[in-house]
């Protein structure tokens, strides 16, 4: 197991930098938490209403708890999912700072990865698991009985993972656009409002009608937020969770056959603004 002592040694700067980024801005944690927690619950009563007008107990498949857990999974999975990938890599791209980071004797891609890491590292510490008790506490009192599957979270758990390195190759895929475009803000704001819809974040795909939510369900952006949240909800098992996680990493393959065929294109018109 060298390779892995190898790694450690190599990124585990990027990773410890991340986590110490993650802890230099603890306010960032209250806000975030505060404001995604209104967010939430203004999504509850919306589709408390709908469940309401319906005057029906089961909704497309959904019971008014059934929804509420989709709520806060979808809204957490999103949060972990989302990465920063983009906008650090088109700001070191635009800077020149690029360069820096493309003479050390790391992949790019890894070291931006890493990165990541540390701050995802602390981010769960302090928000996942407060957010994934009070699901199942709510559970709880909702059902009369403990609801929670370990395997089913476990499956989740690895679901997570792998709808974050889809997101975060996404993403890069995006930041190398700053090559050529050099200011991607743009489409940034396009590339988060297309996951956010395709995604399942909003409405789960199983309410769009039965062609149209079987399309999205095979595009990649399913598999950001859509599948884990499905999965810790038990409505993926067996055969079907095997496909989901298959899926999810051909699409990984996907993007990230993708985002090294166009590193090699950058690095051979590299202009950087300043550079």
């Amino acid at each position: 197991m060298k390779w892995i002592g190898h790694v450690k040694r190599v990124y585990g700067g990027f990773t410890r930098a991340g986590a110490q980024g993650a802890m230099a801005y603890k306010f960032n944690f209250l806000g975030f938490f505060v404001g995604e927690s209104l967010y939430c619950f203004v999504m509850y009563f919306i589709w408390k209403a709908v469940f309401e007008a319906s005057g029906e107990s089961i909704f497309m498949g959904f019971t008014i708890t059934d929804m509420t857990l989709y709520v806060f999974l979808a809204n957490i999975v999103g949060f972990l999912t989302n990465t920063d990938s983009t906008q650090m890599l088109a700001e070191e791209i635009r800077e020149g700072n690029i360069i820096m980071r493309m003479i050390k004797p790391v992949n790019v891609d890894m070291s931006l990865l890493a990165t990541e890491i540390g701050d995802k590292v602390v981010m769960s510490a302090f928000i996942f698991l407060p957010v994934m008790i009070g699901v199942e506490i709510y559970r709880y009192f909702a059902l009369g009985y403990v609801a929670f599957n370990i395997l089913m979270f476990l499956g989740f758990v690895v679901s997570v993972i792998l709808s974050y390195i889809l997101a975060f190759y996404l993403n890069l895929i995006f930041g190398y656009l700053a090559f050529w475009l050099m200011n991607i803000w743009g489409f940034s704001i396009l590339k988060g409002s297309i996951i956010k819809f395709f995604s399942g974040s909003l409405i789960p795909l199983a309410f769009f009608p039965d062609i149209v939510g079987k399309i999205f369900e095979q595009l990649p952006f399913a598999s950001m937020v859509y599948t884990p949240v499905m999965i810790y909800m038990g409505k993926l098992q067996g055969m079907d969770l095997l496909l989901a996680f298959g899926k999810q990493i051909i699409w990984i393959i996907v993007f990230i056959a993708i985002a090294k065929l166009i590193w090699r294109w950058a690095e051979k018109r590299l202009a950087v603004q300043g550079g």
